[in-house]
């Protein structure tokens, strides 16, 4: 075991980690931090989405002991996130949320698309969410969400 120090949310926090330990693992098992899902621990489907240094990421292809010192938004500490908000209010408008497993993924995945382009093609939110699987809605409704969302930002 190995000791691991990082900012999660704003805060300072440590404790012990495995060697080949994810960050995934680390944030829900360790931390207690359960809004980043845990689906295929390969990459694939993006319900583990998280911010490392500003940049999103797949937490569970990251070893927590390469968190060290890093800084990591999680969808928990969106939660005062004015884009966020959008986010979250406009999936549930357009009908986006389904059966909510994905969800947490795609809206640290929204925001930060939303963050730097309020209102981006349908090409360039289906590249930004190109790493976010959703089985239940046939994304329709969260491209239609992302549009929403970038209007209420106006």
């Amino acid at each position: 075991m190995t000791q691991v120090r990082l900012q999660v949310n704003g805060a300072v926090r440590e404790a012990e980690a495995w060697p080949g330990e994810s960050l995934l693992y680390f944030l829900r098992e360790r931390l207690g931090l359960f809004g980043s899902k845990n689906a295929c621990e390969q990459g694939e489907c993006g319900s583990c989405s998280v911010f490392f240094d500003g940049e999103l990421v797949c937490s569970c292809l990251v070893l927590a002991a390469a968190a060290e010192g890093a800084q990591i938004v999680t969808v928990e500490g969106l939660e005062d996130d004015p884009v966020a908000a959008r986010v979250r209010e406009a999936m549930v408008a357009a009908g986006g949320v389904q059966c909510g497993f994905c969800t947490p993924g795609f809206v640290v995945a929204m925001t930060g698309l939303l963050r730097g382009n309020r209102h981006p093609s349908d090409l360039e939110t289906r590249e930004a969410l190109s790493g976010n699987l959703c089985r239940c809605t046939g994304y329709v409704r969260i491209f239609e969400a992302v549009r929403r969302a970038g209007d209420a930002l106006e």
